[in-house]
């Protein structure tokens, strides 16, 4: 394991100005995305989405640090025969893959669940890697309710993650570490801290069991907010000032950086939340964005499918990217979002 090799692609992930655009749909959640805009999700159509994704010059090569692939999409070339994974390097952005294999229900955890896809995993990397992959991603997902999450759930997840990153920095390949504590529930943003606490302190208790290296790995967390069903949602500020709270106490300096998930929050509050961060003083660790949905939604609108529509499509991508990348140095404000293009 090249360590300096691995630091000095974690850091370039979170360069100041720049994060992460997670193009890594399954073919169901793409598909259901498709179908919010009318197109059919054909192999075809994917690939030209996420073409005019790449081929926005402006977005990805001012505010796109990295892009999180599919494996679908890791191995498809653009329509002229070029590889999908070479725009991305020609913008100078990084390709990244999804490696987790989804989720499964947890045996005796009723509503609870683990991810999957460590069987193979190293033979895996290998391909990716010489495919281009530099950094890799695998998602644990932690559910807020009645009774859970319980402390196997926790445990389990967290393992896993440390497992996967492991052989990740083995394979040469920067591990996005991701523990989201979804906030599709009615509870309270304290209840979220809370549990999110807890995560977080059993994630990185397991990296060290398996002896992850924190100075060549990315941590891709849930911010500290009220569910989606809560009577009292949050303001930014409490957000803001929570999440840093939390993560301060949680996640060690050697971490080169933080970069978030939106986990369902509109365009304008994931950047604004980053935004509010930014203003709490130095940190101790980069912090930027890893956002799917949050950077998507206005272009495939906008794209909706046809190929005159692909200028109108990269505008709206290349608005959003540079949103949150002013979001990333605490340099946004909400008068920019009326001018959008």
């Amino acid at each position: 394991m090249d360590l300096t090799e691995l630091n000095r692609i974690a850091t370039a992930m979170v360069a100041p100005g720049k994060g992460i655009l997670a193009a890594d749909e399954s073919s169901g959640t793409i598909k259901k995305r498709f179908d919010a805009i009318g197109v059919e999700s054909t192999e075809s159509n994917r690939r030209d989405y996420r073409e005019m994704l790449f081929r926005s010059r402006e977005a990805m090569s001012q505010y796109i640090s990295g892009v999180i692939l599919y494996d679908e999409t890791i191995w498809q070339d653009a329509k002229d025969g070029t590889p999908l994974v070479k725009l991305i390097e020609s913008s100078g952005a990084i390709p990244g893959i999804k490696v987790d294999e989804g989720t499964q229900g947890l045996p005796m955890c009723p509503g609870e669940l683990v991810t999957v896809g460590l069987d193979k995993l190293a033979e895996r990397l290998k391909k990716y890697y010489e495919r281009g992959a530099r950094f890799a991603k695998w998602r644990a997902v932690i559910d807020i309710g009645s009774g859970i999450p319980s402390m196997t759930a926790i445990s389990v997840n967290a393992h896993a993650l440390a497992r996967y990153a492991a052989l990740c920095q083995a394979a040469q390949i920067v591990p996005i570490v991701e523990p989201e504590v979804l906030m599709d529930g009615d509870h309270d943003i304290d209840r979220c801290y809370e549990v999110t606490q807890r995560v977080l302190n059993k994630t990185f208790q397991e990296l060290r069991v398996q002896r992850v290296a924190l100075e060549g790995m990315v941590l891709k967390p849930n911010m500290a907010i009220s569910g989606k069903k809560c009577a009292k949602q949050a303001p930014v500020e409490e957000v803001a000032e929570k999440t840093i709270r939390l993560l301060k106490a949680c996640v060690p300096a050697a971490v080169p950086g933080i970069a978030f998930l939106s986990g369902g929050q509109s365009d304008e509050e994931a950047t604004a939340h980053l935004n509010a961060m930014h203003k709490l003083g130095p940190l101790p660790w980069g912090l930027t964005f890893s956002y799917g949905r949050a950077l998507q939604a206005a272009p495939q609108k906008a794209w909706s499918g046809k190929a005159e529509n692909v200028a109108a499509g990269q505008r709206a991508f290349s608005h959003r990217a540079r949103m949150n990348g002013l979001a990333s140095k605490g340099e946004w404000q909400s008068s920019l979002e009326k001018k959008a293009a």
